[in-house]
């Protein structure tokens, strides 16, 4: 053949041969949401403060944290932690150590006095909150930061609600409660404790003195089993044996105690039990892997002694005169229903048996007394209504929390305070340019980031950070917490596990291996040339975080 030689080939550069003519597709660059943060119920920003943090940038990492959420050291211990559950490396290895390396970076900044920076310009409107707990401080932080004045009224002495009285110092240090609830305060926050609002008098007068008004009230009205006489010294509200429990002053409940309930308060109750030197059972209507609490709780609580007679229930109680209670229970069938706190049972034949005990304590949920607001607010199944914007019936009261949602987690209810401070926000007209530096486009625009979109040949398996315990006598003699934190050393290796889904780590995998030099770099991230991109893919191929993406063109 005589084939031409082609120019190029005489002019030493490649830039005549327009190989963008070729395509079907365009390969772009992208910043996408990684799963977790699709189910971080404070919507964090995780792929980017764990960067940070490899990069032993601790203040930025804590600083892209408490965007969204002040209490990361708090977080780090009680979450449950459904980011781990949808992180892609989990279909890879094993589930990256989130709420571990949250905890790290709280610490540090504990540790280190850092507080949030104040707020530039004070915005009008002033927002009244009741009740201090995680989701009324949530929304107190975020007005303001946004610079808002805002008075919070809480019924207790002191000010954490459930994070304080419901949840033991062997799980939240008082002293990390105490740091991260102070840092909020010093930005301005003006605190009523020991104001109980009791009346629809009362919240119609703080209305009228206010902007705005954001009701976290929680759910303090405990649920209790029909078959029980509460007024006998031998039962007891799990709420009320907890709150004496924490505050040091233990009830005299006999030595043999039951714990009705399988969730997080329930397991609390019984450990605190077993610290007060009790021998204590669980009855929980799940089956083991069916209870709400989280698995390494019930683990922890089996360690400590405490013995878990699952997928069973209470039916009948008799006294023994001076033996104690004999309580007849009978082993059961669990089928959650389609919503949380819905559920069939059914008996098991020739499954009944019974137990002794001094003193029963039940901790099978709780709901919110609407009583409490008066005529005027619409409830839907129990709970107060409110719309997408956290916005009651009322006009210009919004709410949040377990008052308003099923969803009975911490940071469930930190993320509500956040999106209800938003929304009053706007209600309240501020819309300035001067509004918080610290916002950050999250992509969500784009699609979630799936395993298949990240190139894990640059990520070599490695095994995730263990949870180190204190030896199970040690905590129930010391009282003290049972999770211990990570070393630097060990926050640093799991940071490194992270495959920082769809946020770009700027390797320039995706101009080297370009066969067309059609990917160039830019300030904040890289352009695809398209007189050069031919589709080919390798730059999505090549990227280990999902960062690049192909699009169909349609000419």
């Amino acid at each position: 053949m005589n084939a031409r030689i082609p120019t190029i080939w005489t002019t030493g550069s490649t830039e005549a041969v327009k190989t963008g003519t070729w395509r079907a597709s365009l390969a772009k660059h992208i910043k996408a949401p990684a799963p977790c943060h699709g189910a971080c119920p404070v919507d964090g920003d995780i792929a980017e403060w764990i960067g940070l943090a490899r990069s032993r940038d601790f203040h930025g990492a804590w600083q892209v944290l408490t965007r969204h959420n002040p209490f990361p050291s708090i977080a780090g211990r009680i979450c449950h932690h459904p980011c781990e559950t949808a992180c892609n490396r989990g279909g890879y290895d094993q589930a990256l150590s989130i709420c571990k390396l949250e905890r790290f970076v709280g610490d540090q900044a504990l540790a280190q006095g850092w507080g949030f920076q104040a707020p530039a310009a004070a915005q009008p409107g002033h927002v009244a909150i009741v009740g201090g707990g995680p989701s009324g401080l949530s929304a107190a932080f975020q007005l303001r930061r946004m610079g808002f004045a805002v008075t919070l009224f809480e019924a207790q002495a002191q000010l954490g609600g459930l994070m304080r009285y419901g949840i033991p110092a062997y799980r939240l240090a008082r002293d990390v409660l105490d740091g991260e609830i102070a840092r909020i305060v010093a930005l301005g926050v003006k605190v009523n404790c020991g104001c109980r609002i009791e009346s629809a008098e009362d919240f119609t007068r703080l209305r009228q003195q206010h902007d705005a008004l954001y009701l976290a009230l929680g759910a303090a009205r405990q649920k209790r089993l029909p078959m029980l006489d509460y007024s006998q010294p031998w039962v007891c509200d799990g709420a009320r044996y907890l709150a004496a429990a924490n505050s040091g002053q233990a009830l005299a409940l006999g030595r043999r105690l039951l714990v009705i309930g399988g969730g997080s308060a329930a397991l609390d109750a019984a450990r605190s039990a077993r610290r007060l030197g009790h021998q204590v059972t669980l009855l929980a209507l799940e089956q083991r892997a069916q209870m709400p609490a989280q698995a390494e709780e019930v683990e922890e609580a089996l360690e400590e002694g405490i013995t878990l007679l699952d997928g069973a229930r209470l039916d009948a109680v008799s006294a023994a005169g001076t033996d104690g209670l004999t309580l007849a229970c009978s082993k059961v069938l669990f089928v959650p229903g389609a919503e949380r706190g819905q559920f069939t049972l059914s008996v098991i034949e020739g499954g009944g048996f019974s137990i002794a005990a001094d003193a029963i304590v039940t901790s099978i949920g709780q709901d919110p007394d609407l009583a409490l607001l008066g005529q005027g607010f619409a409830a839907a199944g129990g709970l107060l209504q409110t719309d997408a914007q956290l916005a009651t019936s009322t006009a210009g009261i919004y709410a949040g929390g377990d008052l308003v949602s099923m969803a009975r987690f911490v940071t469930e209810a930190i993320g509500m305070g956040q999106r209800a401070a938003q929304a009053i926000a706007d209600a309240l007209r501020w819309r300035g340019a001067d509004q918080d530096t610290t916002a950050i486009a999250t992509g969500d625009d784009q699609p979630l980031v799936p395993l298949a979109a990240i190139s894990t040949f640059y990520h070599p398996k490695a095994q995730r950070a263990q949870t180190q315990l204190l030896d199970a006598r040690e905590r129930l003699a010391s009282g003290v917490e049972v999770q211990l934190g990570l070393e630097l050393e060990q926050a640093l290796s799991e940071s490194q596990r992270c495959f920082s889904c769809g946020t770009c780590i700027y390797c320039d995998n995706c101009v080297v291996y370009c066969p067309d030099m059609a990917v160039k770099r830019v300030d904040h991230g890289y352009t695809v040339l398209t007189d050069y991109c031919k589709g080919c893919g390798v730059c999505v191929k090549e990227c280990p975080t999902g960062s690049m993406t192909m699009q169909e063109e349609l000419r």
